[in-house]
């Protein structure tokens, strides 16, 4: 049984997905090293933004991202990505780079798969971006979601951690979508990297216990839990289950806790799973072992807009799980951060089926 009877009708809603976030532009150096790169290959990305880009590209819903952007080339050819993605971005916030005060830019991101015993790298170039500046009232939250309704309203830790007031920005809008009767989710995603000169992971929990009191639905383990796991066995997975009970425990507002599971072996093989809780049951889908693994960026997105997809279409929380870790694992099969999974492929691999050549 789903844990939303209550999901806002197809019919009464303009989208069935909207997420608050920073979308940069990937360059990829393909097989290459960043450091020896004459050359890349060019994606958009960002951790909210791949959520929805995955429930449009592979699941075929309604999506749009609300964020912001300098109006230069670079903000211009980050717009033509998201709409040739099929995403909406009429909600973005355009920054003109001639305004006068603090020169704005749009966020780069540079990615090294990893291969074998060399890990993924990424380098990300966020410094003074437009959307780290977002500020409480720039957006007219209760207009747009009382003339456009959503069903659904995903954001996350990075993009609360991007400025001294993203977060404050995230809560704004998760109190207008609650109103308004949208299900609303939350992404731990923590970056070391945009906290370490503002206070570590200590401030990072403390900003993501703040904002999870508002939320329906979390990504991640916020209490207790474990950060690396030895594997996935049945002690591992004991530790797990803990810690979301605990999660469940602090913030009885949440209706659903999941998380993808990963053990890191190489950079090309990964052991993968997921875990959701949901009405006081813990559901988790098939382990896979010794999984391949071309490009990792972006796992945990694709798990999460599977989850949102199962639930958004009326399914119980085991069948949402297992599309989840069946999206995840798709996803990063083929390079960027975005899926390029489809979703018979996706049905396949959740119902058991294998990787047998389709003629």
């Amino acid at each position: 049984m789903t844990p939303f009877p209550d999901l806002l009708p197809v019919d009464a809603s303009r989208y069935d997905a909207l997420a608050l976030g920073e979308v940069m532009l990937r360059l990829d150096p393909l097989e290459g090293r960043i450091r020896t790169a004459r050359s890349f290959s060019v994606h958009e990305g960002g951790g909210e933004y791949n959520v929805i880009r995955g429930l449009r590209g592979c699941f075929r819903l309604r999506t749009a991202v609300a964020g912001a952007l300098v109006d230069n080339e670079v903000g211009r050819l980050i717009e033509s990505l998201i709409l040739s993605s099929g995403v909406d971005a009429s909600l973005l916030k355009w920054t003109d780079p001639e305004a006068p005060g603090e020169s704005l830019r749009n966020g780069l991101n540079f990615t090294e798969r990893g291969f074998g015993l060399r890990g993924s790298i990424g380098v990300s170039d966020r410094g003074y971006t437009a959307a780290s500046r977002i500020r409480p009232g720039d957006f007219d939250w209760e207009a747009i979601f009382s003339q456009s309704p959503v069903r659904w309203f995903h954001t996350g830790g990075v993009f609360a951690a991007l400025g001294d007031v993203t977060g404050d920005v995230a809560i704004e809008a998760m109190l207008a979508a609650k109103r308004h009767g949208a299900i609303v989710s939350y992404d731990l995603n923590y970056r070391p990297s945009l906290w370490k000169n503002t206070g570590g992971l200590e401030k990072a929990q403390e900003l993501n216990r703040r904002i999870a009191a508002y939320a329906d639905v979390m990504f991640g383990v916020l209490e207790g839990g474990v950060k690396k796991l030895p594997s996935l066995d049945d002690q591992g997975i004991s530790e797990v289950r803990t810690g979301i009970e605990a999660t469940a425990a602090a913030f009885p507002n949440l209706k659903v806790i999941a998380t993808p599971l990963r053990v890191v072996k190489s950079a090309s093989r990964n052991d993968w799973g997921g875990i959701c809780w949901a009405k006081g049951e813990i559901h988790e889908a098939p382990r896979r072992s010794e999984m391949e693994i071309l490009d990792r960026v972006g796992g945990g997105d694709s798990f999460a807009s599977g989850l949102i997809y199962g639930f958004l279409c009326g399914l119980g929380a085991l069948e949402s799980t297992n599309l989840a870790a069946a999206h995840g694992a798709l996803a990063m099969t083929t390079p960027g951060d975005n899926s390029m999974a489809s979703l018979s492929e996706v049905l396949k691999l959740a119902g058991g089926g294998g990787s047998a050549v389709e003629r």
